[in-house]
């Protein structure tokens, strides 16, 4: 499961920000990584499209485009946005069920906009700041974990439109920087599902990498949460990533429970 909390800070991003981490990868990485910028539709903005980031195909490119298109597959609530249910088993309601209020705002709405209200999932401070974990996050940076991990981005300045002009970064949001240890693009580490949502036939088998901000709230890993420790989480990464990998295998003992008590200080 996606953790929402700070997602307005990830919605706030500018597309260019993340074009150029992609970019700037594979000289990082001796050419081994790249990660995939997909351009969605931004159902709010008809024929208007931006760099996905929510969604583990990074199908979505707006908050608003992410809770309409979760309402219908999860719940099965039409909305302005998303009119038609995926089945019409025991259909009882008229479309669209999710509809405006007082103030003229449907549900859809009111949750993109309780999103980008919430704050950055909190570090353990006390973790962070042991020895340990501060040695921890050097053998992170120095075997190459935070290529695709991006320790740190800046939000778009305030007032900026975003999401096809249809929403201005607000100053709560705009100009800060934010540390969610993802880089919110498409890699193939080789635990893709065959998938393929909006982008290209490639994407089938690349999923986001996942922000490793909230990391320390989670007994489970991955995308199929089917890791139960965070060494077998990082030994299952391939594909782009298995020189780190392989480099995260070869480090002695003490430095890779360093690296993993850094883990768990996210």
């Amino acid at each position: 499961m996606l953790n929402t909390l700070g997602d307005g800070f990830v919605e706030a991003v500018d597309d260019s920000t993340l074009l150029a981490i992609a970019d700037s990868q594979p000289d990082q990485s001796h050419g081994l990584i790249r990660g995939e910028a997909i351009q969605v539709p931004i159902l709010e903005a008809p024929g208007q499209t931006r760099v996905g980031r929510f969604g583990w195909k990074d199908q979505h490119g707006s908050l608003l485009s992410f809770a309409a298109d979760a309402y219908v597959n999860e719940m099965g609530v039409t909305s302005r946005l998303r009119m038609v249910d995926p089945t019409s088993v025991c259909k009882v309601t008229s479309d669209p069920e999710d509809r405006p209020d007082a103030l003229g705002l449907a549900d859809i709405d009111h949750f993109a906009q309780f999103v980008r209200g919430t704050k950055v999932p909190p570090r353990d401070t006390l973790l962070a700041t042991t020895p340990d974990a501060m040695a921890g996050q050097k053998v992170f940076e120095s075997i190459g974990c935070n290529i695709c991990h991006v320790e740190s981005m800046t939000t778009a300045p305030q007032r900026t439109p975003v999401n096809g002009g249809m929403f201005l970064v607000p100053e709560a949001l705009g100009n800060k920087i934010i540390h969610p240890f993802g880089d919110f693009l498409l890699h193939q580490i080789g635990t893709g599902d065959g998938i393929v949502q909006v982008g290209p036939e490639d994407t089938a088998a690349k999923l986001r990498t996942a922000p490793l901000w909230g990391l320390r709230t989670k007994s489970r890993f991955m995308h199929d949460l089917a890791s139960l420790t965070l060494e077998g989480a990082i030994y299952r990464h391939r594909g782009e990533a298995r020189r780190v990998a392989h480099d995260f295998r070869a480090l002695p003992s003490v430095q890779q429970q360093q690296l993993i008590r850094f883990l768990k200080s996210l």
